[in-house]
């Protein structure tokens, strides 16, 4: 089976949920969050559940698992610089279980091409986590459109055709 076959099989619809990680944001001042909620509508996904947590460990893993219970996927914002507020990554990295390297590697390249050297803070990592695919982005809204539409707007199928071919 070809990645064309790969693409064919994929689902077209896909259950994704949406987590911002911020001290500062909230529901109507999460850009990022809002931004994600639009596209994945406009591509035909399902959201299954969205929150805004601090950005704090204890209040981070209890949000993903909650909302892993029902998504594919779940893409997260927020809390991935190297500051000491910086936790989810982390946090994310602890619940992976097969990491996606590429996925970091290939926003910092996407991203290096807007924002030269600062790219080298964003510590964006992707991997399965149990059932469930995750992607950890920065919070920057120009951050989360270049990982969408960069990576994963034309991917989310192809990546959960991948995670349950062969269960």
């Amino acid at each position: 089976m070809g990645r064309d076959d790969h693409q064919a099989a994929a689902p077209r619809t896909v259950r994704v949920a949406v987590l911002t990680i911020s001290d500062t944001r909230t529901p109507g001042t999460d850009t990022s969050g809002q931004y994600l909620q639009t596209e994945l509508a406009a591509a035909g996904h399902h959201l299954t559940g969205s929150a805004i947590v601090r950005d704090d460990a204890t209040l981070i893993r209890p949000a993903i698992t909650q909302l892993m219970h029902e998504a594919q996927v779940l893409i997260t914002s927020g809390g991935t610089g190297i500051t000491g507020r910086d936790v989810t990554i982390p946090v994310v990295e602890s619940l992976i279980t097969k990491p996606m390297p590429g996925f970091g590697e290939l926003f910092r390249m996407l991203s290096y091409r807007e924002v030269r050297g600062a790219a080298m803070l964003s510590r964006a990592v992707g991997g399965l986590a149990g059932h469930t695919l995750i992607f950890a982005l920065p919070g920057s809204l120009n951050a989360v459109q270049t990982a969408w539409e960069g990576l994963l707007k034309g991917e989310l199928g192809h990546l959960v055709f991948e995670m349950t071919r062969h269960g």
